[in-house]
């Protein structure tokens, strides 16, 4: 079960913010028990990239065995 501040992962591209799969954010806010979530995705210099309403089937938990991986934000 997802919850607040949790770190997950994005399951597909949103394209019009320039996020791909397995792009990281934490979970600020959960609506309707969990049916969506609002998400924050930020750059390593803290800056807010995006602030989105996923649903579920968008995010996947992070797990303590993966590792993450740095690319640049595209413009979008």
């Amino acid at each position: 079960m997802i919850k607040e501040h949790d770190r997950v992962i994005l399951t597909e591209a949103i394209e019009e913010y320039g996020l791909e799969p397995g792009d990281i954010g934490a979970v600020v806010y959960i609506h309707g028990e969990g049916k969506a979530f609002e998400v924050e995705f930020v750059t390593l210099d803290g800056t807010t990239a995006a602030v989105l309403e996923l649903e579920s089937y968008q995010i996947r938990v992070a797990t303590a065995r993966e590792i993450p991986h740095a690319r640049s934000l595209s413009a979008a």
